[in-house]
């Protein structure tokens, strides 16, 4: 599988501002990686409780993304 493209990262998340598509891009992660950064960034208390390791490297760096555009659109809201 190459790099992870606009549209896997719109399959992932959603429809999303097109910088955090490009620093999601740009840090070169794997789809599953991208998959798995989702779900902490959206349900980590779910994962924290099952006694998944915390995220580490890419998938760290992902998670950081998009949990920065969240904050970002709860301050813009």
């Amino acid at each position: 599988m190459g790099p992870l493209t606009r549209e896997d990262v719109v399959s992932v998340v959603g429809p999303v501002d097109e910088t955090v598509i490009a620093d999601v891009i740009a840090i070169q992660g794997t789809l599953g990686e991208l998959t798995e950064a989702w779900a902490w960034a959206t349900n980590d208390e779910a994962l924290i409780n099952e006694g998944r390791p915390l995220p580490t490297g890419r998938t760290a760096a992902l998670v950081d993304v998009l949990r920065s555009d969240d904050e970002d659109e709860e301050q813009a809201g």
